[in-house]
């Protein structure tokens, strides 16, 4: 495959000034970066391709040129007119509110480059070792998070967590034994279940 050089060094080029001009703070900076390093990916995919040759069709010998990176190019040329539409209308709108198309440091970022080594080690001190053991997020809450409808209707599902509403049956005193099932009433009785 041959390739050539002038190529090679224009994409790498476009590369390079693409890279430093969207590390600058200025966002028409940041487009023209963008636009370099689209135009430096559609010279690389042109690349790849490898030497020309005809038109890849079904039936036709001969040196036929790969359709992939064709198909990759239209690809990348939409994506960078859409990315580049949305960055135009960025940098509109911050002409519009600020009358400058520049990124500003707010006070989070200045106070977090000026914190030294010693606030970042306490601040990773600070570890509450009660965190570290819990393994959910309801951790001394009175409620369980999930509730089974209905669930005390069958004997067989055991429902023991707490729940946010009281109990609808009566409030029985550990020093009273439970009645047996001869004696119960029909307020102990589910609702649809039929008397013993």
């Amino acid at each position: 495959m041959d390739v050539s050089l002038v190529l090679i060094i224009v994409m790498a080029v476009l590369f390079g000034c693409g890279v430093y001009a969207m590390l600058e703070r200025s966002l028409t900076r940041v487009l023209i970066g963008f636009l370099l390093l689209g135009n430096a990916v559609n010279l690389l995919l042109l690349i790849v391709m490898g030497r020309p040759g005809r038109a890849p069709f079904y039936g036709i010998d001969g040196d036929m040129s790969d359709p992939l990176p064709q198909a990759l190019t239209l690809t990348a040329i939409v994506i960078t007119f859409a990315v580049s539409a949305f960055l135009l209308a960025l940098i509109y709108r911050s002409w519009q509110l600020g009358k400058a198309d520049t990124v500003e440091d707010d006070e989070t970022d200045i106070s977090l480059r000026e914190r030294t080594e010693i606030e970042e080690d306490l601040m990773d001190d600070e570890v509450d070792l009660e965190d570290e053991d819990a393994t959910t997020d309801f951790v001394g809450v009175a409620t369980s998070p999930i509730r089974v409808l209905h669930a005390k209707d069958l004997d067989g599902l055991v429902d023991d967590a707490p729940v946010d509403r009281p109990d609808p049956r009566p409030f029985r005193a550990p020093d009273h034994p439970a009645p047996d099932a001869a004696t119960e009433t029909d307020d102990d009785r589910n609702p649809g279940e039929e008397p013993r």
